[in-house]
């Protein structure tokens, strides 16, 4: 017969209970456990040993659709700079709500103005490839009726995204794509791409900013 914990020994029945809520929390943390989802990073960098920006000023800009956005990707950021030994500076004029996309060019001069050896700068836009909610699907295709010269025909149109079943909530994903970029020269010196499905935005923008900087620490940067 096999042997299970309400026939084993009182000690070693109470041992295995005990071990296998610990053993699916592990399970479960490993799982939550997650990389960047695409990353560069400047050949001179030497494979993670040269860190030029170990304990570097910093110039931190987010760019975001929304003010708030905008605003948790700085706090989160600059939390995680510090915590990894680097001095974050904000940017004493933000872009504008909406201007996402402007490129380092746009805040490399600031950078230096302010004494930062580089410039962090991040991205924050909805990514529907991680939208939640039951029944989602980031992808429609329909089919539609058209005329052309006399004769009846099908189209075949393309839109994302949209709902599910009736009931089900659409909830965008978010991604956020950091580089870091050195202000003397104007050089990239490594970028990548983070992105969470989490419906809650502050958690999901801090789940984005430890992915990234611990991903340029791991990379070499700092």
């Amino acid at each position: 017969m096999k042997a299970t914990p309400s026939t084993l020994p009182a000690p070693l029945g109470r041992t295995l209970r005990l071990s296998v809520p610990a053993a699916l929390a592990a399970a479960l943390l490993a799982g939550c456990a997650s990389g960047p989802d695409a990353t560069w990073a400047d050949p001179q960098l030497a494979g993670g040993t040269a860190r030029p920006l170990q304990g570097a000023r910093v110039l931190v800009v987010c760019e975001a659709a929304e003010t708030t956005l905008q605003q948790l990707c700085l706090d989160r950021m600059a939390e995680e700079l510090t915590a990894r030994g680097l001095t974050p500076v904000r940017s004493a004029q933000a872009p504008g709500t909406g201007s996402v996309g402007r490129g380092a060019e746009a805040y490399v001069g600031e950078a230096r103005a302010a004494g930062a050896r580089a410039l962090l700068l991040t991205s924050v836009t909805p990514d529907a490839t991680r939208a939640a909610g039951p029944g989602y699907s980031p992808f429609s295709i329909g089919i539609g009726g058209f005329s052309f010269g006399g004769r009846g025909g099908a189209g075949v149109g393309v839109s994302v995204p949209i709902g599910g079943a009736a009931g089900s909530s659409y909830t965008p994903g978010y991604a956020a794509n950091g580089s870091f970029t050195d202000t003397g020269s104007g050089r990239l010196l490594w970028s990548a791409r983070a992105s969470s499905g989490s419906s809650d935005l502050n958690a999901g923008m801090g789940d984005m900013a430890k992915t990234l900087m611990g991903a340029a620490e791991k990379a070499g940067v700092f």
